[in-house]
C-alpha cells in the first residue's frame, strides 16, 4: 500500500466523521425540541383535562337544580 492510499482512506475516513459528528448535532438539536413539544402537549393536555372536569362540574350542577326544580314543581 502506497503513502496517497493511505493519505485518501484517511481523507475518506475524517469526512465520514465530520458527517457523523453533524449527524448526532442534528439528532441532538431534533430530540431537545422533540422534548419541548412533547412537554407543552402534557401541559396543554392537563389543562384541557381540568377545563372538562371544570365542565362537567357545571353540568352535574345544572342537571341537580333542574331536578330540584323539577320536584318542587
Amino acid at each position: 500500500m502506497d503513502q496517497p492510499d493511505v493519505l485518501e482512506q484517511l481523507r475518506a475516513l475524517a469526512a465520514r466523521v465530520d458527517e457523523l459528528a453533524e449527524r448526532g448535532r442534528r439528532l441532538a438539536d431534533e430530540n431537545r425540541s422533540l422534548r419541548g413539544q412533547q412537554e407543552q402537549l402534557v401541559g396543554e393536555r392537563s389543562q384541557l383535562l381540568a377545563k372538562n372536569e371544570q365542565a362537567r362540574s357545571r353540568v352535574e350542577a345544572m342537571i341537580a337544580r333542574l331536578k330540584s326544580l323539577e320536584q318542587h314543581t
